[in-house]
């Protein structure tokens, strides 16, 4: 699986406005609750702020008593500082408290709302989405990429509007304090700065090649996951390895380059951190010494702008300037989580912006009751028989056509890649009851013609009618609705027996869904399980003989009891005497429903009404069993073994 890679020299970077759309989202699920979890975390960082003002009234009480004052000048003042920290301490604690338990419903539900989004997108994008992504890739998004969110929502986000109000409020200290200490407080910051953009950076980029390295990961195991029966066949445990061990390589490099930058950083800050912690202390010396005149907002306010330093702010700025460098360093530490969160983000905001499956149609499927003079009048029960619904755009009326499964192509043409024709001039007719068996080579365009019929595909040219209506007209869901599929690669969810058939008609019954069962000849294999239908099957069924779920599969599509059938190579991979045990199941699935067949057995179409033969995605040839036979044409060759299917 080979990893994409970056233009040589480009380095990857976090998106714009992906920050700005997740901030809208939350503000579209949790507004107010956002809003005060920000309004008790304001409260608990002035709460952080604050002791650096008590520090200073603390520093001119000691010093105070060191110039001789007694302890009855000092008590009403030292009381109301004790007072005054204790109940700062209060309020903090409880609006921590609050803070957190506001946050955790906030995130887990924030989450919770993302991932229904992204399932609701991903069910309403189109096959061709799945085919170009890897699986595992995508279910990365559900767990890598939204844990990401997880730690922005959190953790990373709270931090930086944390850090935010208590820089704004310790720059506001400081100005209110002294100009001169300030300006050297800034100096640092200057330093900080350079640091995270020119070290950060670095990190960032890695962050971003690792969030994608980990989701290459993920697909490259669930594929291998899927396939371990084909692995272990052929025996190329050490050649998976090997696989595994490049694209686990290449995340180990991205990652170790990402950490490595990012520890950097740390000890990085931290030291200029406490080069800064001296420096204070050096100029604030040098200015009580030398007597410099200190410039400050409280000394503007009080009318003594050229007033000396005092020690006391000095003692202060020191516990400002060790707090602000600290708010500095985390807001730096959050860094890379919030570049990796974005990029996690961006991933799932791709997802999310992918275009859904169109779908301009307007006849609907319904249920219908029959006059006596034969016309079609909607019912709102269920009548067993079923119409399509047609509003007529040009006069505003609407007709009724009996679903009867009628289905024609007309000169059709179709490529999966623009350029490389995979069907062309196709045009063929199922009337309704026949069976229509397709065969030909891989790759002749067999399955893509059901997939168009599905609509899984739209066509480029010519035309596809369902009972004499343009299937373009008809809505998607409808039109699969009247479509029965039993597919050669069988698909069984967790749950029960019964609710795999159910699966077909999710208002099935349990009797209809046993019809369905003996009409598949399924039943005789479920009641011998240990549980019968109430069986729970997991990992797709594993306990189960390919025949088995197979059988299950024909059952599911004959509870839904749709007019037309498409049996995709259903028997190709079970062995001859399952297959006339699936064969008779389907015979009875298939009797008074038009069928289309992809036979890769030709014993299995020679009583079709009409069997087509493709090559490179054209019909060379269109007849009964009989009359290709006696062409002693392409099928002729291919019954007779001249040349194998494939």
């Amino acid at each position: 699986m080979p990893k994409p890679q970056m233009p040589k020299g480009e380095r990857p970077k976090a998106p714009k406005g992906t920050m700005l759309r997740i901030i809208k989202l939350l503000m579209e699920d949790y507004k107010w609750p956002f809003l005060l979890a920000m309004l008790c975390m304001a409260v608990y960082s002035v709460g952080n702020i604050s002791p650096s003002v008590f520090i200073k009234k603390i520093s001119e009480i000691i010093l105070n008593f060191t110039a001789g004052a007694s302890w009855e000048e000092a008590r009403p003042e030292v009381i109301s500082v004790l007072v005054g920290m204790v109940a700062l301490l209060v309020a903090t604690i409880v609006f921590n408290y609050l803070y957190a338990r506001l946050m955790a419903v906030i995130t887990q539900g924030f989450l919770d709302k993302m991932r229904k989004r992204m399932f609701n997108k991903m069910q309403r994008l189109p096959i061709k989405y799945f085919d170009a992504n890897g699986h595992g890739d995508i279910m990365s998004h559900y767990t890598n990429d939204i844990d990401t969110l997880r730690m922005l929502i959190s953790q990373s986000l709270p931090r930086l509007i944390q850090s935010g109000i208590m820089l704004v409020g310790m720059l506001g200290i400081m100005l209110y304090y002294s100009v001169n200490l300030m300006a050297v407080v800034l100096v640092g910051v200057f330093g900080m700065t350079f640091a995270v953009k020119h070290i950060g950076g670095r990190s960032a980029a890695n962050f971003i090649r690792q969030q994608r390295s980990l989701g290459q990961v993920e697909g490259f195991v669930e594929e291998l996951m899927n396939g371990q029966k084909v692995v272990k066949v052929f025996c190329h445990e050490e050649a998976s390895a090997r696989d595994f061990d490049k694209v686990n390589d290449q995340l180990c490099e991205d990652a170790t380059k990402a950490t490595r930058f990012a520890n950097i950083l740390g000890p990085v800050m931290n030291n200029i951190g406490n080069m800064l912690y001296v420096l204070i202390a050096i100029a604030g010396c040098v200015f009580i010494t030398l007597e410099t005149p200190n410039i400050s907002l409280s000394g503007l306010i009080n009318g003594n702008l050229g007033a000396a330093l005092e020690l006391a702010v000095v003692i202060s700025f020191l516990n400002i300037a060790k707090q602000f460098t600290g708010q500095v360093n985390g807001v730096a530490q959050q860094f890379n989580s919030i570049v990796m969160a974005l990029a996690g983000a961006d991933r799932i905001f791709r997802l999310m912006d992918e275009s859904a499956e169109a779908d301009e149609g307007y006849v609907t499927l319904v249920n219908a009751e029959e006059r006596a003079d034969g016309s079609l009048v909607e019912a709102d029960r269920r009548t067993g028989v079923w119409a399509w619904r047609h509003p007529h755009k040009a006069d505003g009326t609407v007709t009724y056509e009996r679903l009867r499964g009628d289905v024609r192509m007309y000169n059709v043409d179709f490529s999966y890649v623009e350029g490389k024709k995979v069907l062309e001039d196709v045009t063929l007719w199922a009337k309704p009851g026949q069976k229509i068996a397709f065969v030909g080579a891989t790759g002749a365009g067999k399955t893509t013609i059901t997939n168009l019929i599905n609509r899984f595909y739209d066509i480029e040219d010519g035309k596809i009618r369902y009972d004499g209506i343009n299937i373009t007209k008809i809505k998607k869901p409808d039109l699969r609705r009247s479509l029965g599929v039993v597919l050669q690669d069988v698909n069984l969810f967790t749950g029960t027996v019964m609710d795999n058939i159910r699966y077909g008609k999710l208002d099935a019954t349990d009797e209809a869904c046993i019809r369905a069962a003996k009409l598949a000849n399924a039943h005789d294999f479920i009641t011998r399980l240990p549980q019968g239908y109430d069986t729970m099957l997991t990992a797709n069924g594993a306990s189960l003989s390919q025949g088995q779920r197979q059988l299950l599969s024909i059952a599911r599509a004959a509870v839904a009891d749709p007019p037309v059938m498409i049996l995709d190579e259903a028997t190709s991979s079970i062995d001859t005497r399952t297959e006339a045990l699936v064969q008779r199941g389907m015979d009875a699935l298939m009797k008074g429903r038009t069928v289309f067949v992809i036979a890769h057995r030709l014993s299995t179409v020679r009583n079709a009404d009409a069997i087509l033969v493709l090559d490179h995605g054209r019909i060379i040839e269109r007849g009964t069993h009989a009359d290709l036979i006696a062409q002693k044409g392409t099928y002729y060759r291919l019954y007779t073994g001249a040349f194998e299917l494939e």
